[in-house]
């Protein structure tokens, strides 16, 4: 790979998903003012993308453990992309499987139209059970009915105003959809670190997003896609993805927990630059932090003082 820089680094923002695996105390109370405020901190520091989740509904058994704050992904984008300049809008990952392709068509095609271009779309599988069967979707079928739902899209986010698709579980022609996307291709990123995940990244995407693997996985996970793809005959673009441990720029003066990385910019930088010797092309980082003023002090040092050395 012979590579020691990471070429573009984004944020999954707080506040419109909380899992008890990644929020903050302070993000409970929190609402819209704060994503605006914090977007724009992200768009001003030179991230390449910000990212919001998506689930439907929440079943009760799994409410304590995910909760139930989930904002809509393209509501939200839409939102955060009329208040930012620059900054990419990333869904990580939209659930497709669970909307007909040409409902998530228009949706997301309209948000790239409205943002000048700004989409990346992505995708993954699901994992709550209930949530598949409540909208209608045969959850022990969601890997296939997402690898069709991804070729649909494709179709219907192309540049023909009539899309065409013939499939097992989708069937439409001779139906219009305006606005049409401002990109040619809106690149489709497929998040997942399952064996079918990578499989799927690999021959159906433009880029990976695993899903919290450790740096000691990673390589491995990287070779598979580098083989799967030479294998099938792939030449186009990947963009490898990584999330990383939780950062905090600076000493805190608080516990931020054994994981996190933490100290002066350059130290920082030479850690997150591991990652590009691994063949990862852009880096997920999200911070610790006591509240909304932190966070964007941290976003803006990172942005400042530690990505100047991540290249």
């Amino acid at each position: 790979m012979g590579r020691s820089a990471v070429t573009d680094y984004g944020i999954q923002l707080p506040v419109q998903s909380q899992s008890t695996m990644y929020a903050e105390r302070w993000e409970a109370g929190a609402g819209a003012a704060d994503l605006v405020e914090i977007a724009r901190a992200v768009d001003r520091a030179g991230f390449a993308y910000l990212a919001v989740c998506d689930h439907v509904a929440i079943p009760r058994r799994l409410a304590p453990a995910m909760s139930t704050v989930w904002y809509d992904p393209v509501a939200t984008l839409a939102h955060l992309a009329a208040v930012t300049e620059r900054v990419r809008l990333l869904s990580h990952v939209a659930v497709v499987a669970l909307r007909h392709p040409l409902l998530s068509a228009k949706q997301y095609a309209t948000l790239d139209h409205l943002s000048g271009g700004r989409l990346i779309l992505g995708v993954g599988a699901g994992h709550v059970r209930e949530e598949f069967e409540v909208l209608g979707v045969d959850f022990r079928r969601r890997g296939a009915v997402l690898d069709e739902t991804i070729d649909a899209l494709r179709a219907a986010l192309g540049a023909d105003e009539f899309p065409v698709h013939h499939g097992k579980f989708y069937d439409f022609e001779e139906l219009g959809q305006r606005p049409r996307p401002a990109q040619r291709r809106i690149p489709v990123w497929v998040g997942g670190s399952s064996p079918a995940a990578v499989r799927r990244a690999a021959l159906k995407g433009d880029g990976w997003l695993p899903q919290g693997d450790p740096r000691d996985r990673l390589p491995a996970q990287i070779d598979r896609l580098r083989r799967l793809r030479e294998d099938a005959g792939a030449t186009g673009p990947l963009t490898v993805g990584a999330i990383t441990e939780p950062l905090y720029v600076g000493t805190p003066g608080w516990d931020v927990g054994r994981r996190t990385l933490s100290g002066a910019p350059e130290a920082l930088a030479e850690s997150l630059r591991a990652y590009g010797a691994m063949g990862v092309d852009q880096i997920q980082v999200r911070f610790r932090s006591r509240g909304r003023t932190e966070l964007v002090d941290q976003i803006t040092a990172f942005g400042a003082e530690v990505a100047p050395h991540l290249t």
